[in-house]
């Protein structure tokens, strides 16, 4: 799919393709993740094996999510975006349906482990590919959508658990669920792929031979030098923090920490899990109106204001204003740091792939090192360490401000 001469103009028709194309790419993504998220109870019952078992799929998932993020760059710049997205959503789709298989027809934990890390790998590999696409996306439309796609991530994750309650509820075993959303993924990847334009940015010259790829490559790594990507990486670990550790011990924080019953945990980290996407497809807008950096700065307060009152508060009423201003400040951390670290389109990919790995890190092993600590000192003074991160977060948010030549911190700047 590199055969082709890159496009330097688009139609306003293809560029609308080129977008909807990348929505669904992101959306794809989430529908995968809660697919296995929603059997493992399933996979659990089916292979016999216990918690200690299951928390090592769970880090073999994650282990090769990270090494799909940090090899991102020298895939992009030896393939290109359009073949690399295509051959990574193949990847995860066949990990998707491979757990099914190692769960229903092999009974095997190998097996499954195998399927995770083909998924983790693919994901995380595309992580950053769509990210690149969305941030060319937003430069051409000179505006801030990159949070909307985003959100599509979130909406994949929605369907996706509603489909893994519909396949528990009407009977259909862990293959068969899978095996279906793998087939669907393998279509919506042929379909999106052929909407996406070759970029000169991202995608090599055909003509380019070994030496070429090397500097490719060579400026790629280069990202990792730059002080303004740790930085960045600093904005978008503390919110990643946030996120993560909120999937993960919002509601037990409620159960254990206030004294709630197990619908209340899960109706809090519904109203989290709301809030966030609310303001991930309208904050946009804000963004263009206000400036990124100072959005950065107002989510961080709303973060650290929403995490102290939930850990602080004396009724339950308060804490659930506190899981809203906590989703409200953790919400736009991660899209617009992958927006400022792909200001330079010429190493877009590279510093997105080098923050979002910080960030990736972060949300990953942020929750097991969280629950480690509250073994010590109590859940919810744990949080307390995530509240220094979101202000740590808020101080760092200098280095999103935009690298155009006489650009401002400003609306005028179209400061994202």
């Amino acid at each position: 799919m590199t055969g082709t001469a890159p496009e330097t103009e688009l139609s306003a028709s293809r560029a609308l393709r080129w977008k909807i194309a990348i929505f669904a790419i992101f959306l794809t993504s989430g529908l995968s993740i809660a697919t296995w998220a929603s059997r493992v109870p399933a996979i659990k019952d089916a292979l016999g094996i216990d918690n200690t078992q299951v928390g090592a799929l769970l880090m073999a998932a994650g282990v090769a999510s990270i090494l799909g993020l940090s090899l991102s760059t020298p895939v992009l710049a030896r393939f290109g975006a359009r073949r690399g997205m295509l051959v990574m959503m193949l990847t995860f789709a066949a990990g998707v349906a491979l757990v099914g298989v190692g769960t229903d027809v092999l009974a095997s934990y190998p097996v499954v482990m195998a399927g995770l890390v083909l998924f983790g790998f693919g994901n995380g590999c595309l992580d950053v590919m769509m990210n690149v696409e969305a941030t060319a996306i937003e430069q051409l439309g000179g505006k801030t959508i990159l949070p909307l796609f985003h959100a599509f991530f979130s909406f994949g994750t929605v369907i996706g658990a509603g489909l893994g309650t519909l396949a528990v509820g009407i009977g259909v075993d862990v293959l068969g669920h899978t095996a279906a959303v793998a087939v669907l993924i393998a279509a919506i990847a042929i379909g999106a792929i052929a909407n996406v334009p070759s970029r000169a940015s991202v995608d090599p010259d055909p003509s380019e031979h070994g030496a070429g790829w090397r500097e490719r490559v060579a400026v790629s790594l280069s990202a990792w030098r730059e002080p303004r990507t740790y930085a960045i990486g600093v904005v978008m670990l503390g919110m990643a923090f946030a996120e993560g550790s909120a999937n993960d011990w919002l509601a037990l924080g409620i159960v254990e920490g206030h004294g709630g019953d197990e619908a209340l945990g899960a109706t809090g980290l519904t109203v989290f899990s709301v809030a966030m996407t609310a303001v991930r497809v309208f904050g946009g807008p804000l963004v263009d109106r206000f400036g990124r950096v100072v959005i950065l700065r107002v989510l961080a307060l709303s973060a650290a204001g929403g995490l102290t009152l939930f850990i602080l508060a004396p009724n339950l009423p308060l804490v659930m204003l506190g899981a809203v201003l906590w989703g409200v400040g953790a919400s736009l951390g991660f899209p617009l740091g992958m927006s400022a670290a792909a200001d330079d389109p010429a190493k877009a990919a590279a510093r997105v792939s080098a923050a979002a790995t910080i960030g990736y890190v972060a949300f990953l092993a942020g929750p097991p090192i969280l629950g480690v600590i509250s073994d010590q000192i109590g859940l919810l003074n744990t949080l307390f360490v995530i509240v220094a991160l979101t202000i740590a977060s808020g101080l760092a948010s200098g280095a999103a401000r935009p690298l155009r030549q006489g650009d401002s911190d400003g609306p005028a700047s179209r400061d994202r």
